[in-house]
């Protein structure tokens, strides 16, 4: 009974995100934070997982996604819906998340650049972001908040790898 509860929340809760931040480009606290509670507290009723493995995997989820949104590579409600998917799926699950929704929202920035007719602004600018990644310097490069940086609504990829994640 727990697994269908948890399923249908993270459907609930990946849905909602999607179709908000497709309308307005963002994912708001209260939807990310809720969902967070929600997935610990269903962890949290008899026949739910370990309490701290979904605290774990919200923690690996920010963890992975907080240095992006510091470099404005990604928005801070993405990192918080994936702290959000990552207490669903806890550790072992996140990476297939992780992988999916990097594919996906690497596949949609890639047509929209190929669209916009900036696909070689857009591969420097992105080169330039991983490197800053590695080598933890900040970006000299485009990022969310430069006027006219091509964005995507990236709570699409999170929601398809939160699925792929569950699935697994």
């Amino acid at each position: 009974m727990t697994h269908a509860l948890s399923t249908v929340a993270l459907i609930a809760l990946v849905v909602v995100a999607v179709v908000w931040d497709i309308r307005t480009r963002r994912i708001p606290n209260a939807l990310t934070v809720s969902g967070f509670f929600a997935a610990l507290a269903l962890r949290a009723l008899p026949g739910g997982e370990a309490l701290l493995v979904g605290v774990l995997g919200g923690v690996i989820g920010l963890a992975i996604s907080f240095p992006l949104v510091l470099l404005g590579g990604l928005g801070g409600g993405d990192a918080k819906l994936l702290a959000a998917v990552g207490a669903f799926l806890g550790p072992a699950d996140l990476p297939v998340a992780l992988l999916v929704t990097a594919l996906v929202g690497g596949a949609m920035a890639l047509a929209l650049a190929i669209q916009r007719r900036a696909l070689s602004e857009t591969l420097l600018h992105a080169r330039i972001l991983v490197g800053s990644v590695a080598t933890r310097t900040p970006a000299s490069a485009r990022n969310l908040r430069t006027p006219g940086a091509l964005t995507i609504p990236y709570g699409v990829a999170i929601g398809a790898g939160a699925i792929a994640g569950w699935l697994a």
